[in-house]
Formats: structure tokens, sequence, C-alpha cells
């Protein structure tokens, strides 16, 4: 009981001690992160202010591929949010599958990504722990792309970015970043088996009708 008070506690403490910036930027980010994981195409315009005020956050901390990043969020949560709306000759896109040789492609992509934007962080920059950074960066930017198409397994590259951005943020003193970036774990865990229930559904639409599922367009 003590070990649940004292959490609450830290976590009531983290909140006061937080500055405006981050709180803001969290508030957004977590709204969008949830609404992805609805299928809500509002997740597109409230991920577009996150990204705008992390990117100033993670600036401030020298997270520099981070805040490339964020730039790219802002750019791709334009397009997603026209996709998703118009993006199937001009009606909503419907939740689907990657193949597997694509994602076989993506994965070995990320990889050699990380390796190089990491030595050149490492070589060419102050940023603290360029290699992580860069992971967080290649993948977030593999996971948005295939959000944007409606994948289901962007759900996976976000359990990966999530695995590693959560102790990152922690040892930078962003804690209430890290809290929130254990939460997204758990939420695209549960998202992942959500866009299989819609990609199920929506796969027994498209034979005879050319518009997704209502569930999967939710305004």
């Amino acid at each position: 009981m003590s070990g649940a008070l004292d959490f609450a506690a830290n976590i009531v403490t983290a909140l006061t001690a937080t500055a405006p910036l981050e709180l803001a930027a969290n508030i957004f980010t977590a709204a969008s992160i949830v609404l992805a994981g609805r299928n809500n195409v509002h997740t597109w315009w409230t991920g577009a202010a996150g990204c705008t005020l992390v990117g100033l956050l993670f600036a401030e901390n020298r997270l520099y591929a981070d805040v490339a990043l964020q730039v790219f969020f802002v750019a791709t949560s334009l397009l997603g949010w026209w996709k998703w709306l118009r993006g199937q000759h001009g009606r909503p896109l419907p939740v689907t599958h990657a193949g597997a040789a694509s994602l076989l492609r993506i994965v070995a992509l990320g990889v050699g990504a990380t390796a190089a934007y990491g030595a050149m962080l490492h070589h060419f920059t102050n940023a603290y722990a360029p290699f992580p950074d860069s992971a967080v960066l290649v993948f977030s930017i593999i996971g948005q792309v295939l959000m944007m198409q409606r994948r289901v397994e962007n759900w996976g590259f976000w359990l990966l970015v999530n695995t590693i951005a959560t102790p990152l943020y922690y040892s930078r003193g962003l804690h209430l970043t890290a809290v929130l970036y254990a939460g997204f774990w758990i939420n695209a865990l549960v998202s992942w088996r959500t866009w299989h229930k819609l990609a199920a559904q929506d796969a027994l639409v498209r034979p005879s009708s050319s518009s997704p599922s209502t569930e999967s367009i939710r305004p």
C-alpha cells in the first residue's frame, strides 16, 4: 500500500514540477495516441499540435534527432488526415495488413538507417544517446508511414519505439514524458489487437463494397 502511495506522490510531484511546455505537449500527444488506437481521424490534428510542442521541448534537451522527427510528424499528420478521409479514390481508407516481404525490407532499412544516422550524430554533434535517439526517429517514421496507410503492423513498430523511448526520456529528466510513453506502450499493444479486428471486418466488406466498414471510418 505504501509503495502505491509513494508512486502516486511521485507522479503528483512530477506534475507540479513539470514545465508548462512539457505538460501541454504531452496532453496533445496523449490525446492523439489514444484517438489513433480507436482508429479516429481526429488523431491527426491533435498529433500535429502535440508534435509542434514536443519538438520545442526536445530542442531544449538536445535530442536533435527527435526534433527532426517532430517536423516530419507535423507534415505527415496533415497528409495522413487527408489519406484517412479521401485516400481510397476519394473515399475513406480501409484498415489492411502490410505484406511479409515488405515488412522484412522495412526492418532491414530501419536497422541500417539507425546505424548510419546514429553514427553521424555521434561524430558531428553533442547529442545525448545518439543511437537510441536515432532508433526512436527511424522506427517512428516507419510507424507513422504505416499508420498513414492504415496498416495494422504500424503498432508493432510503435511498441518498439516506446520500449526505447521510455528509459531514454526518463534518463533526461523528462519524467512525465517517460511515464506517458510507458502508457503508450500499453496503448500500442491494445490498439494492435483492435486494428486486427478492424482489418478483418474491412476484408469482409471489400468484396461486396468499395467502402470500408462503418467502424473503421469513425469521425
